[in-house]
C-alpha cells in the first residue's frame, strides 16, 4: 500500500500546481483541478479524501488551494475552493473535515440546490501549526489562528484567534491554549 500511494504520488506530480518532496496522496483520492492545488513538503493526505477545484475563480497561475509544509489530514477530509484556501504549514487535520470558501445558492424554491450553482465566495486561511478535531465545517470568510484547536464536531463562521481553543455549533473560544 505504501508503495502504491508513492508511486501515485510521484506520477500525479505532474498534474497538481505543485507537489513537495516527501509527501503522500493516499488512495483511494478524488481530484478536481489538480492543476490550481498546491501542496507542499512533507504533506500526508488520507485516503477518501476530497481535493476539488470550482472553475477559475482565481488568476490563472495561482492556486486555489494551498497546502503548506507539514500538514497531515486523517482521511475522508473535503476541501473545496472556488476563490481561495491557503492552509498554512503544520497544520492537523483530523477525519471528516469539512472545508469550503464557498456555499450551494437555494433561493430558488422552483430549481433544485444542484442546478443553482455557488454562492457566499469568501477566502478560508488555517493559520499554522493550527488543529482541526473530527468532523469539524469551515465556513466561506473564516480564518482560524496560529496554533488554534477547534474541538470535534464544530461549525466554525467566524474567525477563531491565534492560541485559542474553540467548540460548539457555531464554534465560540472556550479558553485560551496559554491559560
Amino acid at each position: 500500500m505504501r508503495a502504491r500511494n508513492r508511486a501515485f504520488t510521484v506520477l500525479a506530480r505532474g498534474s497538481f500546481h505543485r507537489i513537495g518532496r516527501r509527501s503522500v496522496i493516499e488512495l483511494p483520492v478524488r481530484v478536481s483541478g489538480a492543476r490550481r492545488i498546491s501542496i507542499g513538503s512533507g504533506v500526508f493526505v488520507g485516503a477518501g479524501s476530497w481535493l476539488q477545484v470550482l472553475g477559475e475563480t482565481t488568476p490563472p497561475g495561482n492556486p486555489a488551494i494551498s497546502i503548506g509544509d507539514g500538514c497531515s489530514f486523517a482521511g475522508y477530509v473535503t476541501i473545496s475552493a472556488a476563490s481561495e484556501i491557503v492552509i498554512e504549514e503544520s497544520v492537523l487535520v483530523a477525519r471528516y473535515v469539512y472545508l469550503a470558501d464557498h456555499r450551494h445558492e437555494f433561493s430558488d424554491t422552483e430549481r433544485p440546490v444542484l442546478d443553482q450553482g455557488i454562492a457566499g465566495i469568501a477566502p478560508v486561511r488555517i493559520r499554522s501549526g493550527a488543529w482541526l478535531g473530527q468532523g469539524v465545517v469551515v465556513c466561506p470568510g473564516v480564518t482560524i489562528g496560529r496554533n488554534a484547536v477547534i474541538g470535534a464536531n464544530s461549525i466554525v463562521r467566524s474567525d477563531i484567534p491565534d492560541c485559542c481553543v474553540a467548540a460548539g455549533q457555531p464554534a465560540k473560544v472556550i479558553r485560551r491554549v496559554d491559560e
